[in-house]
């Protein structure tokens, strides 16, 4: 994917649109309705979130999103890469590039919740090649047997 481009989105169009109800749709399809903290189109559009879009020429392949919890860390949201796409190296790049955001923002610390559910086996070990390491919960989130939290240091 070296056409791979990355671009900050700002959630109007209609490609973007399309992933974001597929993403939470199939969120609601594995995932207890109270494990469910993927965002809809709306949440994401919130002032304290940069999204970003993955685009192979003018064909969408993922996105990924960061959250400002302050001034000194963020959380990652939002990750998804369109079915036809996964295992082509496009979760890696939207990840590099949020990575590389947190640091020129000056955060310390970098955070995520995904599923514990098989499915997100391949995520979690994304991530864990990334540098981030199981924790407990952070921010407004509670202990939940059908989630795992995760930190990066980037101090």
């Amino acid at each position: 994917m070296s056409r791979l481009q990355i671009r900050e989105d700002d959630l109007t169009g209609k490609n973007i649109a399309d992933l974001l109800r597929e993403h939470l749709k199939n969120m609601h399809e594995i995932t207890p309705p109270e494990s469910v903290h993927a965002l809809d189109i709306e949440a994401l559009r919130s002032p304290n979130i940069t999204f970003w879009t993955a685009w192979d020429d003018e064909e969408l392949v993922g996105c990924g999103a960061l959250k400002e919890l302050d001034s000194r860390s963020g959380e990652i949201k939002s990750m998804r890469t369109v079915k036809a796409h996964r295992r082509r190296g496009v979760a890696s790049r939207i990840l590099e590039h949020i990575i590389k955001e947190a640091h020129r923002r000056g955060y310390n610390c970098l955070y995520l919740e995904t599923e514990a559910f098989g499915e997100f086996t391949p995520a979690r070990a994304l991530y864990i090649r990334y540098g981030f390491e199981y924790r407990g919960p952070f921010g407004d989130y509670t202990q939940d047997a059908n989630s795992v939290f995760m930190m990066k240091s980037l101090a």
